[in-house]
């Protein structure tokens, strides 16, 4: 987070204040926060429909909210992805991988696709995770349809900009697409289904692809991008984690292994593994915290007396902010050096909270299976 709110590096007993709290449909869904409002893609179970809703990062208050309907059944919560917020345009994808593009300030529908029926993609098991990427004016889409392994959409238009071949079948993960520089070229990377690949953000054609990475039952979490063209990628179910290194060649680009690590040294069940001030910190699927450098080696362990299980974490001003499973907030200083918590506290009453957080202006987001919470972590002094 590029937070420039000055915050709290300790709190009372009783943990962060509570500026309020709203009931949400199962699921995961992380927030998005802009320009004083907060934006969540939610479930309707009662009425059956997805629900992107906007709310007052102030109050809570609901301001608007754009549903529309499709069976979900129950299968570990519905909705699981988070919106993306630019130049007026909010972006957000359903459980069944169903796209809209709303007026941010109204929540009038500009466009929405559909990727199963428009595109051929398969709806990932447990439903759709991947959040949009606006970039450059375009809404970037991992699809794995038939025709489709890669989309960009006009974000203002709705108009198909380019697509990516899709000629070996790969499918949609729960993956997102990162943007990456590399060789004087901008790229998206993907994580697929059965491989990963880099493609051109001018026109979606293949740069590179590998299929040295590959998880059979999920793929969630996101590549991460280190300098020099170094990408690092992690996964849950015994996948460990494994460090590409992309090399130029002639006019081509080939990636290569850096290095592999077993899942007891890092992997990462869920949430995407973050890098700050040259190393990279995640939950492996032990539950401990761990940081490592960018060679692989790990710099510490938080312990088996501090673990996080499938929470989400946030790093910003020198701080980590990190949430267990049962909804226990930990407050832990972004140090290389060692693990060194600050502050904790219980802020969720919940189960499974694993959603994203959000953090702007010294308030911070957090969510368990049905609710969320608007919480002050902001300096006093």
């Amino acid at each position: 987070s590029a937070e420039t709110t000055s915050l709290a590096r300790a709190w009372e007993a009783s943990g962060p204040r509570q500026f309020w709290s709203v009931e949400l449909g199962e699921g995961y869904a992380g927030a998005a926060i802009a320009n004083g409002r907060v934006y969540v893609m939610d479930y309707d179970h009662q009425k059956r429909q997805d629900a992107l809703r906007c709310l007052s990062l102030a109050d809570g208050k609901e301001i608007w909210r754009y549903a529309y309907p499709v069976p979900v059944k129950r299968n570990h919560g519905m909705s699981r992805t988070v919106p993306a917020v630019h130049a007026g345009m909010v972006v957000a994808m359903g459980p069944k991988c169903h796209v809209v593009c709303l007026d941010a300030n109204s929540g009038e529908l500009r466009w929405g696709l559909d990727l199963a029926r428009d595109f051929g993609a398969t709806v990932p098991p447990w439903y759709a995770g991947q959040c949009p990427l606006i970039d450059n004016g375009r809404v970037i889409l991992g699809v794995g349809g038939k025709d489709a392994l890669m989309l960009a959409v006009d974000c203002a238009s709705g108009k198909v900009v380019w697509q990516t071949p899709n000629p070996k079948g790969w499918k949609m993960t729960h993956s997102s697409v990162i943007p990456m520089e590399f060789g004087g070229r901008r790229m998206y990377v993907y994580c697929a289904s059965l491989g990963v690949v880099g493609v051109s953000a001018t026109d979606g054609s293949l740069l590179w692809e590998t299929p040295d990475w590959k998880i059979s039952i999920a793929m969630i979490p996101s590549p991460v991008i280190l300098e020099e063209g170094r990408i690092f990628l992690s996964g849950g179910y015994n996948a460990g984690s494994l460090m590409l290194q992309l090399k130029q060649e002639g006019d081509r680009l080939v990636p290569q292994t850096a290095f592999k690590l077993e899942p007891e040294v890092f992997g990462a069940t869920q949430q995407t593994p973050i890098y700050h001030a040259g190393h990279l910190f995640g939950v492996r699927p032990d539950g401990q915290l761990v940081c490592l450098d960018s060679t692989g080696k790990v710099r510490w362990g938080s312990g088996s007396g501090n673990t996080f299980g499938m929470g989400p974490f946030l790093i910003a001003s020198g701080l980590i902010f990190a949430i267990n499973d049962a909804g226990s907030l930990t407050l832990i200083e972004a140090s290389s050096d060692k693990f060194s918590k600050l502050a904790n506290a219980r802020v969720l009453n919940g189960r499974e909270s694993w959603g994203p957080l959000a953090l702007a202006g010294g308030r911070l987001i957090a969510r368990d299976f049905t609710r969320m919470v608007c919480l002050d972590v902001a300096s006093k002094l």
